[in-house]
């Protein structure tokens, strides 16, 4: 967590930025596997995490614009949850620490949004990416599940996207920290790969670094002698010698910053010719991407001198034939 007038200066940039309204910020729950109190790994909200910092499960988060009130409602642990998981700082402190002064619970929460909607003041929430958070919504101010979406607030998204798109100097250090580790996680990988291992042992000491560096992984890692299947997550097959091993990993850091990186690289000593020339075409695209960086530019445009590259090389090839720039077009 960052220091308390951190959250307070993000909050109040939001609150100049969209003037009026409610904005109302839904925290994660704890995701149980196969019975409830075991649960995956807990990942908070990361626009909660931005503007409220406070990584428990079960928050929803209110910024009052117009009346210029900050609440967060949450319950704190009951007396058989203290037996299993100890103390912890009640809603009230963690609160404090980023700035909140009024906390209430859950039961009331309902009725407090009845109130904000017979006021005729906007409620603003972003887009659900979890069911739970659009059952939420289905509870608490009446939206049918498959009318959230149209229902999201634009403006506020807009907002968010705004503000969190330029990230601040403590947010490169901890980004810096993520990728750092993600870059360890890939060498590793690199290094440890012989023929006849399975791909489950390099998946599984990627995961040990994540988590020893006091993070978790920031998505399931891809380790596959298979990269033509993008998202493949089986990792069941021996390692031959000749063939081609694709990581796609990334750390995460316990503040919720992210890497994310894909490596392939020869099972062998070396990359036969083949594969030399194929892996050129792509270290091609990435220097040339690199080097369209700064400031002013596009996204859009890097990804587009990238195409181009690749559809050269591929050209050089005899993959493809005719004109680079009808072919990056479509």
């Amino acid at each position: 967590m960052f220091q308390k007038n951190v959250y307070l200066e993000r909050r109040k940039k939001l609150k100049e930025n969209l003037k009026t309204g409610l904005v109302f910020i839904i925290g994660n729950e704890e995701s149980p596997m196969n019975y409830e109190d075991n649960t995956y790994h807990f990942r908070q909200d990361s626009t909660f995490l931005y503007y409220f910092g406070i990584s428990s499960p079960g928050l929803y988060a209110v910024i009052d614009i117009d009346n210029d009130k900050e609440v967060i409602f949450g319950d704190n642990l009951t007396i058989d949850s203290i037996v299993w998981m100890g103390t912890h700082p009640s809603i009230a402190d963690k609160a404090r620490s980023v700035g909140v002064n009024l906390t209430v619970a859950v039961k009331e929460l309902k009725n407090f949004l009845e109130n904000i909607k017979k006021s005729k003041q906007e409620i603003l929430f972003v887009n659900p990416y979890r069911d739970t958070h659009k059952i939420k919504l289905f509870n608490l101010l009446d939206i049918h599940p498959n009318n959230v979406s149209e229902n999201a607030s634009v403006r506020l998204m807009k907002a968010i996207a705004q503000q969190r798109s330029v990230k601040e100097e403590r947010e490169i250090i901890e980004i810096d920290k993520a990728v750092k580790t993600t870059g360890e996680m890939h060498i590793a990988a690199m290094q440890m790969t012989r023929p006849g291992m399975s791909e489950a042992q390099i998946a599984a000491e990627i995961q040990r670094i994540a988590v020893a560096s006091g993070g978790q992984l920031s998505f399931p890692t891809i380790a596959t002698i298979n990269g033509q299947t993008l998202h493949n997550h089986y990792h069941g097959n021996v390692i031959k010698e000749g063939q081609t091993m694709l990581v796609d990993a990334g750390a995460e850091t316990s503040m919720g910053y992210a890497g994310d990186m894909s490596s392939s690289f020869p099972v062998s000593r070396k990359f036969t010719s083949q594969q030399k020339d194929i892996y050129q075409v792509a270290l091609n695209a990435h220097e040339a991407a690199i080097a369209e960086l700064k400031p002013g530019v596009k996204f859009k445009e890097v990804h587009l001198k990238a195409a181009a590259t690749i559809v050269e090389g591929m050209k050089e090839l005899g993959f493809m034939k005719g004109s680079v720039e009808d072919a990056v077009n479509n």
